[in-house]
């Protein structure tokens, strides 16, 4: 029987400090905090450790600095009983030069990559060649300069965009559904924008319309690290050949079973937990195998 499938997650290295409060700060003042944990993060980090659990051999070329705490690779968190979040991220744009080539001789060894935008010249360097290899080549286009993301989004042939970020390309005010026609307009890649609980928007070419995957309905415990664990699942999905749809919705379950755990990438769900999430609501694709 053939392995597991191969990914390489390419982007940001953090380390994150979590605060769990009962409400999100609205005044300055002092707040304790009911729960915290430090941990290894970022968003190709939790995206890469969320597919490990779901099965896959996984890769990650990140840059982390050259000091104790990887050279300001710094985040800090803050979580609210309902699991909404405050992120205030520090990327030390000294610590992250752009690389000159890939860390490996070539790409055909993975199944597919999956990069982010926050080391902007490693995901360049791997969405293209990887996009030139014939694999899938995932871009998670979240908040970024706009030069950044109008530099990825070219070489990427699957786009999966934060309503924020698609605002920033579109350059106005969109619904989801609009903001995902708008992207699929100026692209020949597959284009998905996410909307957190309110569901995924994906454009079909096969039929020229964007279409609907909705998410599964969860009491969020703590949203943090949801998308990478989204991004993370889908990068799998396709890896394993699913249909789009399909991939979406394995992506969507695994992000929903995240929200309900406090600890950000921590919460990533293995892959019984995710197929049974996937069998209860959608029940057609608990059908779903293991690739072998």
């Amino acid at each position: 029987m053939a392995g597991p499938i191969k990914l390489l997650s390419v982007g940001a290295f953090t380390l994150d400090t979590i605060l769990r409060l009962e409400t999100l700060p609205a005044h300055q003042g002092k707040f304790i905090a009911s729960d915290g944990v430090q941990i290894a993060s970022g968003m190709a980090t939790s995206a890469a450790c969320a597919a490990h659990r779901l099965g896959a051999d996984v890769s990650l070329w990140a840059s982390a600095g050259d000091d104790a705490v990887g050279d300001a690779a710094l985040a800090a968190i803050l979580v609210d009983a309902h699991g909404e979040r405050i992120i205030v991220p520090f990327y030390d744009s000294r610590a992250q030069a752009d690389p000159d080539t890939l860390p490996l001789a070539e790409l055909s060894a993975f199944d597919a990559v999956l990069v982010d935008v926050r080391w902007p010249g490693a995901a360049a360097l791997a969405l293209a060649a990887t996009r030139d290899a014939g694999r899938p080549a995932i871009l998670d286009a979240d908040t970024a300069p706009v030069d950044v993301l109008e530099r990825l989004l070219p070489l990427a042939s699957h786009i999966v965009a934060s309503e924020p970020a698609a605002r920033i390309v579109c350059g106005h005010a969109l619904d989801p559904e609009s903001a995902c026609a708008d992207l699929a307009s100026r692209t020949d890649a597959f284009v998905a924008v996410t909307g957190g609980a309110a569901g995924t928007w994906w454009h079909d070419r096969g039929t020229g319309r964007v279409r609907h995957v909705e998410a599964p309905k969860v009491k969020a415990v703590d949203t943090l690290a949801a998308g990478d664990v989204f991004h993370g699942a889908f990068a799998v999905g396709l890896a394993e050949a699913m249909p789009p749809e399909q991939a979406l919705r394995f992506a969507s379950a695994a992000a929903a079973l995240k929200c309900l755990r406090f600890g950000g990438r921590l919460g990533a769900p293995d892959r019984a937990e995710t197929m049974a999430m996937m069998a209860a609501h959608w029940p057609a694709s608990g059908q779903i195998e293991q690739k072998a």
